[in-house]
């Protein structure tokens, strides 16, 4: 048994390794004949990490330390970017630096300019930031052309990419968003532990203050459709909303409130408030899920001329994603639903280690600082 409680702690410190958002950079390309025009997006932290740039030790990033490491920031950056068309390099100059807020700290942004030898019909790029000290990293790039935007992700694997310019087909272009939406819900650590503390109990059921395996399937099964469909219901319509432009909340807010709502939702495994109204639970808090999801949309850049289509192939994406975590999970809770290991280990051990986990992010999150060793 202490083996087993040992392995649950370990499952979840290594997801609180990288409980805040995972390392990205973002980027933008528009071609225009041999002018290709692009922003690059870099986290402040992990050029710290890489280069150094708090150099006083304050713990402390300022633009003046910023603007010391200028050209440093320059030469590391460029040399791991390439850009080619036909074969050909095009030269890339860097234009301007600025500093811009995202949801998850303060990045450079490095402007600049590459031109070709021609005008750009099939543009090659090569990605290699972070890739040697972050195999995690990933590149997120919008490309512009002709009034059409495509998108593609950088990572280890696919480091080297190749574009043909010609105009996305739209089922293209619904492909591309529903595999972020994927790629994100499997990243955003703090959606996946508020669904999986929803989920845990739905193969027990609560009676004389203990949890008891329930008898069949069904009951099981019936219970996680609720939730699912609350939360994606409620986190839909959310993230239409802000990613239109309707609503808009402070992100502090919103991440804080992601961080309460998990804190809530595996507190009420231990000491129930909601029993088996959980999928109220879900709705409610799917609501504030909606803006977190939003922020990451709108990080990505959405296509004026494709609004919709990109909105409706993220969502997508985002649920597929989703699916597949209960697919795996549910199986495995409801063959171990009998054992101790999962009354006692996982249900009630897991439930507070996430309790304690998400009231971390909590803490980080409403008086923006940083104590966890993660």
């Amino acid at each position: 048994m202490n083996r087993l409680l040992l392995l649950v702690v370990l499952f979840f410190h290594a997801l609180s390794a990288q409980a805040h958002k995972p390392s990205d950079s973002y980027l933008n390309f528009s071609v225009d004949g041999k002018i290709i025009s692009g922003q690059w997006d870099i986290a402040l932290r992990d050029l710290d990490f890489a280069i150094g740039l708090d150099t006083n030790g304050d713990a402390q990033i300022t633009w003046g330390e910023v603007k010391a490491k200028q050209r440093e920031i320059d030469a590391y950056a460029m040399a791991r970017l390439q850009l080619q068309s036909d074969g050909l390099v095009c030269p890339t100059r860097v234009s301007d630096h600025l500093i811009d807020d995202h949801t998850d700290g303060a990045y450079v942004v490095l402007r600049f300019e590459s031109v070709c030898a021609q005008p750009v019909t099939t543009l090659q790029t090569r990605y290699g930031l972070f890739f040697d000290i972050d195999p995690q990293h990933k590149g997120l790039l919008q490309l512009q052309y002709q009034g059409v935007s495509s998108t593609a992700i950088f990572s280890p694997e696919k480091a080297t990419q190749q574009f043909s310019l010609t105009r996305p087909s739209r089922i293209g272009q619904f492909l591309d968003y529903a595999r972020e939406g994927v790629w994100h819900i499997w990243i955003g650590y703090d959606h996946i532990l508020f669904l999986l503390a929803l989920l845990l109990p739905a193969v027990v059921i609560r009676q004389r203050k203990t949890w008891q395996a329930v008898d069949a399937f069904k009951p099981a099964f019936w219970s996680v459709l609720k939730i699912v469909t609350a939360f994606t219901l409620a986190h839909s319509i959310t993230l239409t909303l802000a990613t239109l432009g309707v609503i808009s909340l402070p992100s502090r807010w919103v991440e804080s409130t992601i961080a309460a709502s998990v804190v809530i939702a595996a507190l009420n495994n231990i000491y129930p408030l909601f029993r088996e109204r959980r999928w109220m639970m879900a709705f409610l808090f799917g609501l504030i899920h909606g803006f977190g999801f939003a922020s990451v949309l709108s990080d990505l850049g959405l296509p004026q001329s494709a609004l919709v289509l990109a909105l409706v192939g993220f969502n997508v994406g985002v649920e597929t994603g989703q699916l597949a975590i209960v697919a795996a999970f549910l199986p495995v809770a409801f063959y171990l639903r009998h054992t101790l290991l999962y009354r006692k280990v996982i249900l009630l051990g897991g439930s507070m280690l996430i309790a304690l986990l998400a009231a971390g992010w909590l803490v980080e999150r409403a008086f923006d600082m940083k104590f966890l060793p993660f």
